[in-house]
Order: structure tokens, then sequence, then C-alpha cells
């Protein structure tokens, strides 16, 4: 896949706007119950960048990095201010904010997921783009070594272990991450009289199946 591990600039996303998005099938049948259908098993994101430009270099900075991906042909990291982290927003990462498998005495590698929690339900997101120096892992009570005791795949979101955790045993872990996307449009429209009166260009992301 054409990616580019590298970080939209965190402070123009800063200002971005949008969020998780689900394709759902309704059909209103003939006595008027409806028949709900979800092909997607996961959510996509979808995120409007240029809400966040205050200034004409911040629209010179995207250009530049807009230029650099070909448009839509590379991916690339963008960090979404409102859930990028493994715990609450107000709270600090921890090894065990989140139980990413069960040891079963051979498996040695584990996907990092993050799970959403709403009453009785709930909902597993594969991590694929946790951030570099941001990973803690845990096994059942006690905290392991990064590059001692694992290691941590950052382009695919997997922590493989140089020991299989035994069977039964919980595996944690605790993290920051981005979201995989690409830019969803080939052009970008900018016009300095334009911005100077408060009009921001439009500039769509949408998230990439890693």
């Amino acid at each position: 896949m054409n990616f580019h591990e590298v970080r939209f600039p965190a402070r123009l996303s800063f200002g971005s706007v949008g969020g998780p998005q689900r394709r759902t099938d309704v059909v209103t049948i003939s006595n008027g119950f409806e028949e709900r259908n979800a092909p997607w098993q996961h959510s996509r994101r979808r995120y409007d960048a240029g809400v966040g430009m205050k200034s004409l270099d911040d629209v010179a900075e995207l250009i530049a990095f807009f230029e650099a991906r070909y448009g839509q042909l590379y991916g690339f990291r963008w960090k979404d201010w409102s859930d990028f982290r493994s715990c609450l927003p107000s709270q600090q990462i921890g090894a065990f904010d989140q139980r990413i498998g069960v040891g079963d005495g051979q498996q040695s590698a584990f996907q990092l997921t993050k799970t959403y929690r709403s009453g009785s339900h709930e909902y597993v997101r594969p991590i694929a783009k946790p951030v570099e120096g941001t990973v803690r892992v845990a096994v059942e009570q006690d905290e392991l070594q990064e590059g001692v005791d694992y290691s941590v795949d950052f382009a695919k979101g997997i922590v493989s272990f140089s020991a299989p955790p035994d069977s039964g045993m919980l595996v944690w872990a605790g993290y920051e991450f981005d979201v995989p996307v690409r830019f969803d449009t080939d052009g970008i429209q900018t016009s300095v009289a334009s911005f100077q009166a408060g009009e921001v260009p439009n500039v769509p992301i949408a998230e990439v199946r890693v």
C-alpha cells in the first residue's frame, strides 16, 4: 500500500472537524418496519483540515504537504485531537489502559486495539499506527520493558513478545496513536483574498484501511 510514515502537522490538524462515519443500509419494508444492515465491520473517519488554517503560512505548509503526498496517492498519519490515546483525554497513558489479548502459551504477537463501551455493548477498534515512544505493555500485574521483553511494529500496531505469554495471562497496553488517512481530493483551491476575508479552503481527509 502507498503510505508515508509521516504525520500531518499536528498544529494544523488541531482545529479540524470530523470523526467516525459508519455505513448502514436501511430498507423500509411494506408494513413500515425497517431492515438494517451494516456492511462495514469498522467505522471510517473523515475530517476537514481546512478549518485548521490560521494564516497564509499555514496554507503554504498544507500545500507543501499535499504535493509531497502527490494528492490522494500516498497515505499519511493524522492526529485526531478528540481521540488519540488509549485512555480518556484527561488521563495519562498507563500500561493497563486496554486489554489486547489473552496468552495461550504459543501466540507471541498481539494487535493493539481500543475498546469503546456503552452499557452492555462494545466495539473493538484495531490500532495500526501507534506513536513511537508512547507504547506501554503489561502482562497480568507486571509492566514490561520495550526492547527487552517485547518490540512494537509502529507501522502495523503489532506487539511482539520475546517469549509468548503463558496460557490465561491477560495482555494489556497503553499508547498514543494516529489515524491512517489520505487526502480525499486531487486538488486544493485557495485564494488569498478569500482567506483574508475569513474563508478557508475545503481539504477533505479520509481514513484508509491498512
